[in-house]
């Protein structure tokens, strides 16, 4: 917005009148009888104030940083001077005005307390959605597949892997380095209430230190190597240092719009230090004044999002590796299962049987034992929340990946339900589906 700048304060009083009289002195002998004649005459000499609704908008803040205050009884500032001003002021408080009309200048509306309650708990049964699926042309076929199957909910992309928001934000950060550019879809709000129409649960899937677009447009943040240059994985990624808490407040103020488009839920994704993390330490040199470790990082972001969205209407779930579950470190990738459980709502281990090296639970071949392999995970993950639950803590209700993808075999029918058997074997009715390209094996929920 173009600001409209006053004259200097000194260059307006010092300008003369062809006759060499001041012009400020002569406005002020004007206004001042205009007021004199005006107050003993009739009440119409004073304009009527400006009251605090007419400047409720959206734009409410851009308002409130162009009111001037010197202008309150509807007089021309250039025709004044501050001591005027402060005269006008003073008549006009003794002239029978009501106390609520001579505070009405400096009174500016509070903002509206946002709505914190939030929605129903449901029995989460999900599908992935990725930027292209959430295209309008592409909803409706995903709308119908949740309503032919017993499936009730979407995770859709708002930041994904390429560390692009699939929507336009209003954040300064983001509009700064284009990471809303391009977005595959022009109304958020208006897709959401889509899915909530069919009764559809949604959630927003934003994925936290893998940003390679940020790290390129703003370098300060990125992971850097020993000799200061932008560190990059073996796929040649670049990730933002997890230590960062710039980083910090840019996802969190993206997780803030999620929900002010009316997700239901914010999920975290890649919330977690880059792989092989012993060799990445050789490489880097992290950003860590307070030297927290890995885990205790993790836990910092997860807590300064609690305050971030504490007065946000919104359920917060966390992806982990699937061998969280049963590690007793944090794999060099700084997921603890008791620090995160503990600080979301939900945690969804991404318990992919393909993923598992052979000898995982003592099963040759996890990829061919989807329901041996979600059955143990599963037995993990509810000791380790009941641990918890022993000592007073509140846990994040356990709600896994079904792996419903080709990797090292071709994924059936049968081995999804396998995988979903095994929950159900363990009481757990909460899952999510994934499939990078959002082609889903129809047939195994129904």
């Amino acid at each position: 917005m173009t600001r409209i700048k006053s004259p200097d304060r000194a260059q307006r009083n010092n300008k003369t009148t062809k006759g060499g009289i001041n012009l400020a002195k002569r406005n002020f002998f004007i206004i001042i009888m205009f007021l004199l004649v005006g107050c003993t005459t009739n009440q119409e000499a004073t304009p009527e104030r400006t009251t605090p609704n007419d400047h409720q908008s959206l734009s409410n803040s851009r308002v409130d940083n162009h009111i001037d205050k010197n202008n309150t009884l509807g007089i021309s500032q250039k025709g004044t001077t501050e001591n005027l001003d402060n005269r006008v002021r003073k008549i006009s408080s003794t002239e029978g005005s009501s106390k609520e009309e001579q505070s009405s200048e400096n009174t500016v509306e509070k903002p509206k307390q946002k709505a914190t309650e939030k929605p129903k708990k449901v029995d989460v049964r999900g599908i992935y959605l990725n930027r292209t699926s959430i295209r309008e042309e592409n909803v409706q076929q995903y709308i119908d597949l949740i309503k032919s199957t017993n499936l009730n909910a979407v995770v859709i992309d708002v930041k994904d892997d390429y560390g692009k928001l699939t929507y336009d934000s209003n954040i300064e950060l983001a509009n700064k380095i284009g990471s809303d550019s391009g977005p595959a879809t022009k109304d958020l709000k208006k897709l959401i209430q889509r899915f909530k129409d069919a009764g559809i649960y949604t959630i927003a899937r934003v994925v936290v230190f893998k940003d390679p677009f940020l790290a390129k447009n703003m370098s300060d943040y990125a992971m850097k190597r020993k000799d200061g240059t932008v560190w990059q994985d073996a796929a040649g990624t670049k990730w933002v240092d997890p230590y960062k808490e710039e980083v910090w407040n840019y996802v969190t103020s993206i997780a803030q719009e999620a929900s002010d488009s009316g997700f239901d839920e914010i999920q975290y994704d890649y919330i977690r230090f880059p792989e092989k993390g012993k060799q990445v330490d050789q490489e880097v040199t992290y950003d860590n004044p307070n030297n927290l470790t890995k885990s205790e990082n993790i836990l910092a972001f997860l807590k300064h999002s609690e305050n971030q969205l504490r007065n946000y209407p919104v359920y917060v779930s966390a992806d982990v590796f699937g061998l969280v579950t049963t590690a007793s470190d944090d794999m060099g990738i700084g997921q603890v299962w008791e620090n995160i459980s503990t600080h979301v709502d939900y945690i969804s281990p991404m318990t992919y049987p393909s993923h598992y090296a052979p000898g995982s639970y003592g099963v040759p071949n996890p990829d061919r034992a989807p329901y041996e392999i979600m059955l143990q995970a599963m037995i993990d993950a509810k000791e380790r929340n009941k641990n918890l639950e022993e000592k007073g803590k509140d846990v994040a209700v356990i709600r896994p990946w079904v792996q419903d993808f080709d990797y090292l075999s071709i994924y059936t029918v049968t081995d999804v339900k396998k995988q979903i058997q095994a929950l159900q074997d363990q009481n757990i009715t909460q899952y999510l589906i994934w499939n990078a390209g959002n082609d889903y094996t129809v047939d195994a929920y129904k």
